[in-house]
């Protein structure tokens, strides 16, 4: 019977700077099964931002004072020379993928952390290979083949010490001795429980140390901090009842299609993949998964490539999945040079001036499924979802002629003006939501917004009662009150109210983005409502309240 201790007994694999690592690979060198940073780009000053903070910086940056947290103009400031980069969590998995398989080949039953972090019951490697330290050398040998730079590994009871010896070891390999985690773990600050609250609150309370909160009582603990509190002063302890979940090592499943010869037509193309396609769910199926997401990845007769990911508000259906082929080429080849033609559907939105990658005939198909969901998440109900199924798939037949852009939906998302808070959605994809509309935006207008926002402003002249031009100076003073509104055709309106200047001067930092506007809002003698804009190309109506 295998003691309790050994079940607890973890070895982790850590990469430092995994997100810095992982986007410098970039994801085409993921899938080739390599993911080393092209040329010397990590001995420059890299950093890798989330919500505007910086989540990872490599050892460049940290040398020159560059530390996680930051804000963004401060990790500028200590180094100006910096190259910031935006956080993709999907990017840090999927250059992590071939990462992971090579290790599953020597040390079964990974638990994966997360991207950068994986665990592993350390008896069986420990027995195998000859002890905790020579396991854990040799899966960072592996480690460091597959990923190009060196990780750190930690030995101990449970997975929080073990991570932590990982990560403030001094040396590559940090072993802690069974029934030392207490004692490793005391001397560490309590901001590695990674609760920002309590990493404030503690240090003010006299306790700046692992061991310091660990020496409290269970019960006062659990009084003053409550559950999460109780939790994390178990982990201080060296008490960690997680256990590692070994996960199941996912089936390749994908549609290649070798071309031979090439097609130029893109119906052509279409009839090629369906079988391929057709099976690609079905064999997702078999596993009891569906697919949410994909990539469809194309190969041209001269060896360029071009790949696009797909999104699906529910789950593909086989004839879906060739639907968003044929959309890849739509939107990614110009038929003018590359000789495609659209045959049935689809090619003739993209135009001449459209950028493309592809400029010759197709010569390979891949289809990867980019993200799964269970089967059963995505069941239909007894009779249907009603009127829903009916939306949905007559909106996608008039897609698939029209083409990916032909049907959309619009999506409030966040801005200063009025034509920045709406964004277009293609049906069938899921909003990106880059500009959250919940946060505060300085500048923006209050409600109620325009019910009628133009998608081109329209261009018009104001004049007071004098027939002069109505101007706006530096310091937002009008040179008369607006009287009249004159359409580029001559037409007049009187104005019965008007209300503003309200100033709009944002993206001052870059003389390309930069904008100084002044915006009204007017009534005419008809009674209609309209937003105006003076900027220094001249007076805009960019919206009507309805």
């Amino acid at each position: 019977m295998i003691p309790d201790t050994a079940r607890r007994r973890l070895l982790t694999l850590w990469v430092p700077d995994w997100p810095v690592v992982a986007h410098l690979a970039g994801a085409a060198s993921a899938r080739r099964g390599a993911v080393h940073p092209a040329g010397g780009t990590m001995n420059a000053p890299v950093a890798v931002l989330a919500k505007g903070q910086v989540l990872a910086v490599n050892q460049a940056g940290r040398d020159e004072g560059v530390r996680r947290g930051m804000r963004r103009r401060e990790a500028q400031a200590r180094c100006p020379g910096i190259r910031l980069l935006d956080h993709d969590p999907a990017t840090d998995a999927r250059a992590f993928e071939p990462v992971l398989a090579a290790l599953e080949e020597s040390l079964p039953g990974l638990h994966p952390v997360r991207p950068g972090l994986v665990a592993v019951r350390a008896r069986g490697p420990a027995r195998y290979y000859g002890g905790e330290r020579t396991a854990a050398l040799t899966a960072l040998g592996i480690l460091e083949e597959v990923s190009g730079v060196p990780g750190r590994a930690g030995v101990a009871d449970g997975l929080f010490a073990a991570e932590r010896a990982a990560m403030h070891g001094g040396d590559s390999v940090t072993i802690v001795p069974g029934g030392g985690n207490a004692e490793f773990l005391a001397p560490l600050p309590v901001a590695v429980l990674g609760d920002p609250e309590l990493a404030s609150l503690l240090p003010r309370l006299g306790l700046h140390t692992l061991g310091d909160f660990a020496a409290l009582a269970d019960v006062d603990v659990v009084a003053r901090f409550g559950p999460e509190g109780a939790r994390l002063h178990a982990l201080a302890a060296g008490r960690d009842p997680r256990a590692t979940t070994p996960r199941i090592p996912p089936r390749d499943v994908e549609a290649l299609v070798d071309l031979e010869p090439p097609l130029d037509r893109v119906d052509q193309l279409a009839f090629a993949v369906r079988g391929a396609c057709d099976a690609l769910v079905e064999e997702l199926l078999e596993q009891k998964l569906v697919a949410t997401a994909v990539r469809v990845e194309l190969v041209g007769d001269r060896g360029e490539a071009v790949e696009r990911v797909w999104l699906h508000p529910r789950s593909f259906t086989g004839a879906e999945v060739v639907d968003r082929v044929r959309w890849t080429v739509a939107a990614e080849v110009r038929p003018s040079r590359a000789g495609l033609r659209p045959g049935a559907a689809g090619a003739e939105a993209a135009g001449p001036e459209e950028a493309a990658g592809l400029r010759s005939a197709v010569t390979r198909v891949r289809v990867t499924p980019e993200a799964v969901d269970p089967v059963g998440a995505h069941e239909r109900g007894l009779w249907g979802t009603g009127p829903d199924d009916g939306v949905h798939s007559g909106l996608s037949r008039v897609q698939g002629m029209l083409g990916h852009t032909g049907v959309g939906t619009a999506e409030p998302v966040g801005g200063r003006s009025v034509r920045e808070r709406q964004e277009f959605v293609p049906w069938g994809d899921r909003p990106q939501r880059r500009r959250d509309a919940g946060r505060p935006w300085p500048g923006a207008l209050p409600p109620p917004a325009p019910a009628t926002v133009f998608e081109l402003p329209r261009s018009l002249r104001v004049e007071d009662r004098a027939g002069r031009p109505v101007t706006v100076d530096d310091r937002a003073e009008l040179s008369a009150a607006p009287a009249v509104l004159v359409a580029p055709t001559g037409a007049r309106r009187r104005l019965t109210a008007w209300a503003g200047p309200w100033p709009l001067d944002e993206r001052w930092w870059d003389a390309t983005a930069a904008r100084r506007a002044h915006r009204f809002q007017a009534v005419d003698e008809g009674g209609e409502a309209w937003l105006l804009v003076l900027d220094e190309r001249g007076w805009w109506a960019e919206g009507r309240y309805d």
